[in-house]
């Protein structure tokens, strides 16, 4: 008797390194593949002091960002250039036989990954990111979680 299986994780946690190889390719975690195909969307995602990493939201998440932006007033010009951004650099992936995804070159320059790579979940999604720039981020983030925690309260 076979049981019900999810269509995707219900929420990625913990950190990851692996390689990434001549093809871009990179592992994703067995707990975070999703368990039916499903696209997932790559996105080239901006980090204000750090760079860039790729930010990846299964299907689900991908359909809350459309609805965020949708409710966005018309007449409000950031609307569109947040499509026009999001829409120019993003990418859908499929993650393979071997549980990998393999990253498009100019996301993968534009987030500094090589060779190595950080796999780093957000509970509800995960990014990808260039080992030296995830250190970077983890001591600001450092900084700020005693506040962060805060709103938890």
């Amino acid at each position: 008797m076979g049981s019900a299986k999810n269509i995707e994780p219900s929420y990625y946690n913990s950190r990851f390194r692996h390689g990434v190889d001549e093809k871009r390719r990179v592992q994703i975690p067995a707990k975070w593949r999703p368990q039916k195909a499903a696209e997932l969307t790559l996105i080239l995602w901006p980090r204000e002091g750090v760079g860039e990493c790729v930010r990846v939201l299964p299907p689900s998440q991908m359909a809350k960002l459309m609805q965020s932006i949708d409710v966005m007033p018309n007449n409000d010009p950031k609307k569109v250039v947040l499509k026009r951004i999001i829409g120019s650099d993003s990418a859908q992936a499929s993650v393979d036989k071997a549980g990998r995804i393999c990253l498009p070159d100019e996301m993968a320059r534009g987030a500094g990954i090589k060779n190595d790579a950080v796999l780093v979940g957000l509970l509800d999604r995960f990014e990808i990111w260039n080992p030296e720039r995830y250190e970077k981020v983890q001591a600001a983030d450092a900084a700020l979680a005693p506040d962060a925690f805060k709103l938890m309260e």
